[in-house]
């Protein structure tokens, strides 16, 4: 799990880091039409950050061995990662550009969409990991899937943090 997460991170690295050159060589304002509002974005990152909290406290459980514990933790952390989705959605379709407007909508669409695909993709590791937790297969002593679907989920959640510095707050600090 740590050589998967390390190859997306170098992943998110390059699409910043685009971000960023072509932001650097562009005439004028950048984004074109100004900052990113955070009005869902805000309450979004919050919503993520929550998700990994409870995640955790969910993990703490069964390393205590409380089945109930895990249980709702991975619920509440599912739910909220769905949420953060939703409304990842929504913020596309609010949006006045296009992924073919010009660079900044590509990048935007590009880097919260690969974005958008982890969550996807975290939620799924989630449920898998739910199920077996549903049945009873993790102990204070068993519980590595718990752990690596974890490891994946705060990946997730701190990709997230520099994608919402780099897309949303640092327009506002150039």
């Amino acid at each position: 799990m740590v050589w998967t997460i390390a190859t997306e991170a170098c992943l998110f690295v390059y699409l910043l880091f685009s971000f960023v050159y072509l932001g650097a060589q562009q005439r004028g304002p950048w984004p074109p039409q100004g900052p990113l509002s955070l009005s869902l974005a805000l309450p979004n990152t919050a919503i993520l950050l929550l998700s990994s909290g409870v995640y955790m406290w969910g993990e703490r459980g069964i390393r205590r061995g409380s089945q109930t514990q895990l249980r709702v933790g991975l619920l509440l952390t599912f739910a909220l990662g769905a949420v953060f989705a939703v409304i990842q959605g929504i913020e596309w379709h609010s949006q006045s550009f296009t992924a073919q407007s010009d660079a900044f909508g590509s990048l935007f669409f590009t880097i919260t969409g690969f974005h958008g695909a982890h969550v996807i993709v975290g939620l799924l590791l989630n449920a898998v990991v739910q199920i077996w937790a549903w049945r009873g297969t993790f102990t204070a002593d068993r519980h590595l899937a718990v752990t690596n679907a974890g490891l994946y989920w705060h990946f997730v959640d701190i990709a997230w943090l520099f994608v919402f510095a780099t897309l949303y707050l640092s327009p506002r600090w150039m």
